[in-house]
């Protein structure tokens, strides 16, 4: 039986989370400053801000609320999703300026580095997703730390060594942080959880949050995908927003379709419609800089429904079962087998441009 109260955490999460924060502070303070008015007039604030607010409301209300399905932790989903992204995006803004904007021994902060700190922390938020219910703040605060630390690392490593545009590099941060929280909730994984437990339940009010959530993700998931390509190729920002629109349309006519095909007796099933329905945006952003057809964006979508829906009902408890891994929120068939498909189908789509071309 669980405690009837959770520990105090008086003795470890004020000490940490003021620690750093100060930590931050004195960086700020010595290494930080604001772009400068001649970068601010070539790209203007309201050229990025709307697409900006776009990703907050998906960071801090659409990841916080996806997760409130589980009855016992839907505080944790929302509150400690905000303590969470605070603290990844300042960690964020540090280490890319360190690794990327790191000019005369100061670091620049724009619209577009906050962007791309929230896409950071994005990838924290999805990590966490795996170890919900399973971890305490602190926990979740130092495993935060870790996870934007090896992100930046892997990006600045792509685009340094193997000279990968940013899109690209950034957006495989669906795929990093469902397998970084999947080894993390392997390595938590205790005894009890298997088949199902007790604090897995979800009611009719829950279910509703998560909706919600799920709702904001699919509504502002184009400005997502599209954020980090520049103002002067219109073209391929718009081709990015328009293809993760049908993805995500086609993702969710194959998360309702295959629901009820998998079910024994034929009915939706409420999880499938929460998560599946997403798999579309996560897909077509991995591939966003390659996909050139309208067609293809909606093929990748409804691929990414059907391997999506898949992994609910077939491979998320058979890893509890066989590898000793419960993924609390299904991540890794929300984000990291959709972001496989969309590597994959990237890839194809170049190889085929190339043989086009030498042809």
């Amino acid at each position: 039986m669980a405690p009837q109260y959770a520990p105090s955490l008086r003795g470890r999460l004020p000490p940490l989370a003021l620690l750093l924060e100060t930590i931050f502070i004195a960086l700020f303070a010595f290494l930080v400053e604001y772009e400068e008015a001649e970068i601010i007039k070539e790209n203007p604030v309201t050229h990025i801000y709307a697409e900006f607010q776009d990703v907050q409301v998906m960071v801090f209300l659409g990841f916080g609320f996806l997760a409130t399905f589980l009855f016992r932790y839907s505080f944790s989903s929302s509150g400690f999703n905000l303590l969470v992204a605070s603290l990844a995006v300042q960690w964020a803004i540090l280490l890319n300026g360190f690794l990327f904007s790191f000019h005369h021994g100061k670091i620049r902060v724009g619209m577009k580095s906050l962007a791309e700190a929230n896409l950071c922390a994005a990838s924290a938020l999805i990590s966490m997703g795996a170890v919900l219910g399973k971890t305490n703040p602190v926990q979740l605060l130092l495993m935060a730390l870790l996870e934007v630390l090896g992100f930046t690392a892997n990006c600045w490593i792509l685009q340094t060594w193997l000279k990968v545009q940013l899109v690209d590099s950034i957006m495989l941060l669906h795929i990093f942080g469902a397998y970084f929280g999947v080894m993390m909730s392997w390595i938590l994984f205790r005894s009890g959880l298997e088949p199902r437990h007790e604090k897995e339940r979800s009611d009719r009010k829950t279910d509703l949050f998560s909706m919600i959530g799920t709702l904001f993700l699919w509504v502002f998931w184009p400005s997502f995908n599209s954020i980090m390509i520049s103002q002067s190729l219109l073209g391929r920002k718009l081709s990015a927003i328009c293809s993760t629109y049908l993805s995500l349309a086609s993702s969710v006519v194959a998360a309702f379709t295959f629901s009820a095909v998998t079910s024994p007796r034929g009915k939706i099933n409420k999880v499938h419609i929460q998560n599946a329905s997403l798999a579309g945006g996560v897909a077509v952003g991995v591939a966003v800089s390659a996909i050139d057809m309208p067609w293809i964006a909606i093929v990748i979508g409804l691929a990414a429904g059907l391997i999506s829906t898949l992994g609910f009902r077939y491979i998320k408890p058979n890893m509890e079962l066989l590898f000793k891994c419960h993924d609390t929120c299904g991540v890794l068939s929300v984000h990291g087998m959709p972001g496989i498909l969309g590597w994959v189908a990237h890839f194809i789509i170049r190889v085929t441009q190339s043989s086009s071309a030498t042809e």
